[in-house]
């Protein structure tokens, strides 16, 4: 298993164009959220004072995952993951149409986000698609991300973009170049 800056160093690859990076600010959130609210039914064990439901399963798992990866950066995600699966189990309280409408919503959502991102502007293949350990460390890719920008862990970003180099704009290409 990779360490945290092999992780974020490997997901860094796939996103150095600013603005494919500010999709993911928007559409990894969503994701999570959507993924939080239609899980959440069914609960699994209903006679428990907390209600477990996969969702509760899938986040803690990751959570694991991630302190295991780096215990600050997981205590952080931990904190995120409460709220997405608390918001998540009050929606699917709501009538079925609130719950699946708004879960399918959010997910649809997030994943036009993302393949606009990096269709329009990274022009490269999302790192999943290589990689399918790039769908637990996409949320943690946007924290990280985040965290650098107030100046976070400056050594952890500066060892990410020496293997990657920095996030830019990339310069259009096609029929964009030569309009």
């Amino acid at each position: 298993m990779r360490n945290l800056t092999g992780q974020l160093t490997q997901y860094a690859a796939y996103h150095r164009d600013t603005r494919n990076i500010g999709t993911h600010f928007i559409g990894i959130p969503l994701i999570v959220l959507a993924l939080a609210v239609l899980l959440s039914r069914p609960v699994i064990a209903p006679g428990l004072p907390v209600s477990v439901s996969p969702a509760w399963l899938l986040f803690g798992a990751a959570t694991i995952y991630y302190l295991v990866l780096d215990v600050p950066l997981g205590l952080m995600m931990a904190i995120v993951s409460v709220a997405c699966v608390a918001f998540g189990a009050w929606l699917a309280q709501q009538g079925t149409a609130v719950w699946l409408g708004g879960g399918a919503a959010l997910f649809v959502v997030g994943w036009i986000f993302q393949f606009v991102g990096h269709i329009a502007w990274e022009h490269r293949k999302p790192a999943f698609v290589d990689d399918l350990i790039g769908l637990m460390i996409g949320p943690l890719f946007v924290l990280a991300e985040a965290l650098f920008r107030i100046g976070w862990r400056p050594e952890l970003r500066a060892a990410i973009e020496s293997k990657v180099g920095p996030t830019r704009i990339n310069p259009p290409r096609g029929r964009e170049a030569r309009q």
